[in-house]
């Protein structure tokens, strides 16, 4: 991250019984954070309740809830459960006021619906790792929401989510990597890490045509100012 400039970054939580361990990195360098949450594609396992959520929160090194969401790529069948832990989250941003981390994935009229019924635009939040259309940006951009690109703004085949990228303004959008997925080019196909996410500032520069380095000073102060509890 020194190396390529890279100031910050949040790690972000998927089972709770992992959560130390994202913590316990957060903790140990002043300017790494950690998330609180149960990501959507993991079934069978320790379910948060709201009042859980907020006593992980209350740590000063965290500084969101999430990630959480809807993902109905990777599984089907019944998924009330699915739907029923989006709502504990959102419920737990409201009350420790903390703002929410949201992974969709064919999902996105129940996402922004669930959204919207449990008053998410209260709190704020961003579409992490975004690939959805416009219509669904704009949607959460209504809700108060910033919209987060990852490497996959780099590849030549995603033409459309490049034209969500155009269309986004600066000061709703956030950069990415989904570390250790999702590598940029030139490195796609490789283990993903957080030095890498110049390549996605770069690339959205040449989309928006501005220079990169107002790209790095926009999401940098986005990211300060959707999540409070993080300083510089």
């Amino acid at each position: 991250m020194r190396a390529n400039q890279v100031s910050h970054a949040l790690c972000v939580s998927v089972e709770l019984d992992k959560f130390p361990g994202v913590l316990s990195l957060a903790e140990s360098q002043p300017n790494l954070f950690a998330s609180a949450g149960v990501h959507p594609d993991y079934e069978d396992i320790e379910e948060p309740t709201v009042a859980q959520l907020i006593q992980l929160a209350a740590h000063p090194k965290v500084v969101a809830i999430g990630e959480t969401g809807l993902d109905y790529f990777r599984l089907t069948g019944d998924l009330d459960w699915q739907r029923e832990r989006f709502r504990i989250h959102i419920r737990a941003a409201r009350q420790c006021g903390k703002p929410l981390i949201i992974h969709t994935r064919s999902a996105s009229e129940d996402t922004i619906r669930i959204m919207q019924e449990e008053g998410a635009e209260q709190i704020s939040g961003v579409m992490h790792c975004f690939t959805e259309s416009w219509d669904v940006a704009q949607a959460a951009m209504e809700l108060g929401f910033y919209i987060s690109f990852s490497g996959i703004v780099t590849f030549k085949n995603a033409r459309e989510l490049q034209d969500v990228a155009r269309r986004v303004p600066l000061e709703r959008m956030l950069i990415e990597t989904d570390s250790p997925y999702l590598a940029p080019v030139p490195y796609r196909g490789k283990v993903n890490e957080p030095g890498f996410v110049p390549h996605v500032a770069a690339k959205i520069a040449d989309l928006k045509e501005v220079p990169v380095e107002i790209i790095a000073e926009q999401t940098t102060n986005n990211f300060f100012s959707l999540f409070k509890a993080a300083h510089r």
